[in-house]
């Protein structure tokens, strides 16, 4: 029995995030008057100093943004690979797939300062030397380590980069990230120029070696795009295009939507919705790619064949024919009802274990989405972006007012998880905070060797479900009574993802909840 979850209401505005420290840094630009975008950057930029191993300016980001008056627009600001791309060569040297750990060629362009610059260009009210000081300070004067981050330096305690992260770090000492804090006022005073062609720029282009030039780095990395939307609930889900994975996430609740569920702790609920996700991410690995067609892929009538595979009373054939991740989300809403669903990450934890020397920050891993396969169209290549496991998320009522933001980490599960959180804040009316603690499911390869969060789909619908260890009690053995391979975790594991959410009621009162799985987060609201 889970003890009673509070429930944290703000009649104006909130925010909702991973680190305490970054929802009280968001809420505090937003008091300043800034707009939703402006917490949402400030609240990442925190992120990006306090939490490296899962998130920072050497990584990527997506976001979906409503505009207060109806209207949703979508970010990509996702990294392309640099000019020196070469899947040949990789191919040579005897990889099947891309590294992902200790190779620069697994780090596209980062995408985040350019995403931060093109929030806070369009949607912005504050300057962004005002949105990033609280960030600035932390890098500067230092912030006490996290319980995660404390567990997880030990995968870089050894770099030269890495400062004060190093090996017997403890929880709630002191933290100093000098060289992010020049980085950080360098974009304040200069944008992107101040970053992708400045100190970090530059370090970056050596620790390449020809794999970027200074003309990759002088092509910015965002771009607002249009937004996938599908119906489902009564409510207006949207998230970001390809190469974003959010199509699995609408995709599903398009065909969740349809199938009667029951109440959450009858194990059918977790049945269909296991089968929900895998009849949408069989063919992940096949159809997702930049240019893919994100509206075809949730077609009506696609959806209604994939629906119709799943059956009651069993799961389907596997595999279906073909046809951990880090990461860190947020949330936050403004006193206009402005709201922004943000996602950030470096793929897994500290990305490539790389970094810039001279500034300390470390470099995604995102190119490991990329295919080696010739000729596939997310075959690695030059100024290409490879496919993505980010998927922000946001609901509109049937008038076009803001309903909910919702996001996780946790690489291919995450769009298992905004099922299961849209799936009880949307059609069982959950509250934000009982909806996060509750014990979810998540799919991996059958093999659990192979399991890093993100392969799931190399065995196409092959897939083995995870159930969190304080899920109810019947799911497992009812799941596996359905011909599904289920494995037990314990509860409240990284693994099954941090989500965070904010719920705005009918009278505008905001309902906002951090996943108590990352053990420092918080929601904040006033």
């Amino acid at each position: 029995m889970l003890a009673p979850i509070p429930r944290h209401f703000a009649p104006r505005a909130a925010v909702a995030a991973a680190d305490h420290l970054a929802a009280e840094a968001g809420a505090h630009v937003l008091r300043l008057g800034g707009s939703a975008a402006d917490g949402a950057v400030a609240a990442n930029a925190v992120m990006a100093v306090t939490s490296p191993h899962l998130c920072g300016m050497g990584g990527d980001l997506f976001a979906v943004v409503h505009d207060g008056a109806g209207a949703v627009s979508a970010l990509t600001a996702a990294g392309r690979a640099g000019s020196g791309a070469d899947p040949e060569r990789l191919r040579a040297e005897g990889h099947a797939e891309m590294p992902s750990a200790d190779d620069v060629r697994a780090t596209p362009v980062p995408g985040c300062v350019d995403g931060w610059l093109a929030l806070l260009g369009r949607f912005g009210r504050l300057s962004p030397s005002e949105v990033l000081a609280p960030a600035i300070a932390l890098a500067d004067h230092g912030f006490p380590a996290s319980p995660t981050l404390a567990a997880a330096v030990a995968k870089v305690a050894d770099r030269p980069w890495a400062g004060d992260l190093r090996a017997g770090l403890q929880p709630g000492r002191l933290v100093r990230r000098p060289g992010v804090a020049r980085a950080l006022r360098a974009v304040a005073a200069e944008g992107r120029a101040g970053f992708y062609l400045g100190e970090f720029g530059h370090g970056l282009l050596e620790l390449g070696g020809g794999e970027l030039s200074s003309a990759d780095l002088e092509r910015d990395q965002a771009e607002w795009v249009e937004p996938l939307a599908v119906d489902a609930w009564g409510a207006r889900l949207w998230t970001s295009p390809p190469p974003s994975s959010g199509y699995l996430a609408l995709g599903g609740a398009a065909v969740a939507a349809a199938l009667d569920l029951p109440q959450f702790d009858d194990p059918l609920w977790a049945h269909l919705l296991v089968e929900a996700c895998r009849v949408l991410g069989h063919d992940r690995l096949a159809v997702l790619h930049e240019h893919a067609d994100g509206r075809a892929l949730l077609d009506p009538a696609a959806l209604a064949d994939r629906r119709s595979l799943i059956r009651r009373d069993r799961s389907c054939g596997l595999p279906l024919p073909a046809g951990p991740g880090d990461t860190t989300s947020l949330c936050a809403v403004d006193g206009d009802r402005r709201g922004v669903s943000l996602i950030q990450s470096n793929a897994t934890g500290f990305g490539t274990g790389l970094g810039e020397p001279s500034t300390g920050i470390n470099l995604q891993s995102r190119g490991r989405g990329f295919s080696l396969e010739p000729g596939h169209p997310a075959e690695y290549g030059a100024g290409r972006r490879p496919p993505s496991t980010l998927l922000p998320v946001l609901a509109t009522r049937p008038d076009g007012r803001l309903l909910a933001l919702l996001g996780t980490m946790g690489g291919d599960a995450q769009p298992q998880v905004v099922l299961q959180l849209l799936a009880r804040l949307l059609g069982a009316g959950q509250a934000p905070g009982a909806a996060l603690a509750a014990g979810r499911f998540a799919l991996g390869p059958v093999d659990p060797v192979a399991a890093d969060g993100f392969t799931t789909w190399q065995g196409r619908g092959a897939v083995a479900v995870e159930v969190e260890g304080h899920a109810p009690p019947e799911w497992a053995e009812a799941l596996a009574s359905r011909g599904h391979t289920v494995r037990r975790a314990g509860p409240f594991e990284g693994g099954f993802g941090h989500a965070q959410a904010i719920v705005v009621g009918p009278d505008g009162v905001l309902e906002a909840a951090a996943d108590p799985r990352t053990r420092a987060g918080a929601a904040v609201g006033w």
